[in-house]
């Protein structure tokens, strides 16, 4: 494994998508909670999902935003990404939108980072792969995710010094 690192994402809409870059093994991440338990979590309220990330986060290398199509309007996802931007941990974003989840891929959301710290300083990766009809290629572009995932796991932004 090359480092550790928090993932960040919408549970109920990319669950499966994300399950699908863990199985890469490139990275080692925090445990993905199965539903029940996320549910249990969630019914604590906003100070136990805070404890939770907090928990996650505290000794991990780095963090990277898996992007859905919906990803970017997750106000958890705001609050991980502002919190790993403060702790001054590497942050980036990986599109995942053409990685089939259950049979159907989804068009790209917009970039979570822009709402949350401002455009242009956080990469984005987009592993996306087209056949030669113009078509994404979903297994292509999990090949291309699996190539590609640790190289660019080094290189997320970090929030500057004052």
């Amino acid at each position: 494994m090359a480092k550790t690192v928090f993932y960040s994402f919408h549970y109920e809409q990319d669950v499966h998508r994300v399950q699908l870059v863990r199985n890469i093994n490139a990275l080692e991440a925090q445990p993905l909670l199965n539903s029940q338990d996320w549910e249990q979590v969630r019914r604590l309220g906003d100070e136990a999902i805070e404890k939770w990330i907090h928990e996650q986060m505290a000794y991990k290398k780095a963090v990277i935003v898996l992007i859905g199509k919906y990803t970017a309007g997750r106000p958890w996802v705001m609050h991980e990404i502002k919190k790993a931007w403060a702790d001054k941990k590497p942050l980036l974003g990986i599109r995942i939108h053409s990685l089939s989840a259950l049979g159907g891929i989804d068009s790209a959301g917009p970039d979570p980072f822009t709402r949350a710290i401002g455009a242009g300083i956080v990469p984005v990766f987009d592993p996306t792969t087209q056949d030669w009809s113009g078509n994404t290629d979903s297994k292509a572009t999990y090949n291309k995710l699996r190539d590609n995932l640790e190289f660019w796991s080094n290189q997320g932004a970090i929030r500057a010094s004052w």
